[in-house]
């Protein structure tokens, strides 16, 4: 006589969504609340829909007017590019340097306290504002002109790679810090030995990156008069000549490009 025993197979797992609220009470609510904020906030904004209807006309009739693009006027669109990347290069170069010290200043497991304290609020404090506030207030100052251009990218490129520096250096391992203090190392020696070897690469990572930022923001800050070919693109934009201002737009696309290439070329040799 032969029995024969049942084989049960167990279930599969379930699978578990992890959620951030687990609560779905709570979850739905805050869904609902968000979308009533969205619909809330689009009614506060007073969108005048009769100047939408009767913009977009007028947006085909520029569009209409910029085709073809004219590149007769060679001469200042290559002018102002040229004015372009020199503000970019020169704000990438100073602000590296200017990035430094100040980034060292801003590691708190590098420096005293008090001057953590002031780098750090040097840091916040350049990098509240945007590009365009800053060159409006060196535009006041210095007036129209790549001075105020440069200046404007000199201030965002070193808050920007300072605030690298200082959280790659926070985010050094303590061991590596506790070893060559243990060893009498000055404080240069710190940072030749330990500091250099751990945020050289990174540094110049940044750099490169930022370098290719102000490649595009030197495009964007000309437009408020601190010089460059987004300064010729404002005037071309006021005196409705469209076509001339397509023609510096697919030129400021290509110079983006080549900036990007660039960038990437740079980093992955740096690899």
């Amino acid at each position: 006589m032969s029995t024969s025993t049942a084989k049960t197979t167990p279930a599969p797992p379930r699978w578990n969504r992890m959620r951030m609220i687990e609560n779905p009470t709570l979850r739905y609510g805050l869904l609902m609340l968000g979308v009533f904020y969205l619909f809330w906030s689009a009614g506060a904004l007073d969108i005048n829909w009769h100047r939408i209807s009767t913009g977009i006309p007028r947006a085909g009739n520029m569009f209409a007017r910029m085709v073809p693009p004219d590149f007769s006027r060679w001469s200042l669109l290559v002018k102002g590019i040229v004015e372009s990347v020199q503000m970019a290069l020169a704000a990438s170069f100073f602000g590296m340097l200017l990035a430094v010290p100040l980034g060292i200043c801003g590691a708190g497991n590098l420096v005293p306290k008090p001057v953590y304290v002031v780098a750090r609020a040097l840091i916040i404090l350049s990098r509240t504002f945007h590009e365009i506030i800053i060159a409006i207030f060196f535009v006041k100052i210095f007036g129209f002109g790549p001075l105020a251009g440069v200046l404007t990218l000199i201030v965002a490129s070193t808050s920007f790679i300072s605030k690298m520096i200082a959280e790659d250096i926070e985010n050094m391992p303590p061991g590596h810090l506790e070893a060559i203090r243990a060893t009498g190392a000055s404080f240069p020696q710190l940072l030749i030995y330990c500091i250099s070897p751990h945020s050289l690469p990174r540094f110049l990572g940044v750099s490169i990156y930022r370098l290719d930022a102000n490649i595009r923001h030197s495009t964007v800050v000309g437009i408020v008069g601190a010089g460059g070919i987004g300064q010729v693109l404002a005037a071309t934009f006021s005196r409705y000549d469209y076509d001339f201002s397509l023609a510096i737009l697919m030129t400021i696309v290509s110079l983006v490009f080549i900036g990007e290439f660039f960038s990437s070329w740079v980093r992955g040799y740096l690899r």
